[in-house]
């Protein structure tokens, strides 16, 4: 088990676009396995390459259902609208946002060996993996919520 430094905003590596994965070994297999020890040691619902300084398009997501690994990601096929719950971000701590998000989308990439796979989400899962492909884009929930705010302490 090895946990990664999370890389906090502002740090500049958050705002640049994710570089296409081409080769599928061992560095790759444990890229991933040390961001999921590191998104569930946070503890966190998911977690992007720029998120740990690598620069890879490689995503890490489990919202209590399975971790899904995700190589080029792609997102397609989505529809409706969700904006609850609020947001929140491992390399943004203490602020959430209200997103206008997608209710269903299908995901289309790779898995850890580049074998490709397509995934139909909905809900909280669609939320989250736009959320950690945004990332890949140098995109951060703050850029794109309508609001953001402290949560309440309780």
């Amino acid at each position: 088990m090895a946990i990664r430094r999370i890389v906090q905003y502002p740090d500049p590596i958050l705002k640049k676009k994710a570089k296409h994965v081409t080769k599928f070994h061992d560095r790759l297999h444990k890229l991933l396995d040390d961001m999921a020890d590191t998104m569930y040691d946070a503890p966190g619902v998911g977690l992007a390459g720029p998120q740990v300084a690598i620069l890879k398009r490689v995503i890490v997501v489990d919202i209590g259902d399975g971790l899904i690994e995700a190589v080029n990601p792609e997102l397609y096929d989505m529809e409706g609208e969700q904006i609850l719950p609020p947001e929140g971000c491992l390399s943004i701590p203490r602020l959430l946002g209200n997103v206008r998000r997608a209710e269903r989308l299908t995901l289309k990439a790779q898995d850890r060996y580049g074998e490709p796979f397509e995934l139909e989400a909905d809900g909280y899962l669609a939320r989250a993996l736009q959320h950690e492909v945004d990332h890949l884009n140098g995109i951060l929930f703050i850029d794109i919520a309508e609001n953001v705010f402290e949560p309440e302490e309780g």
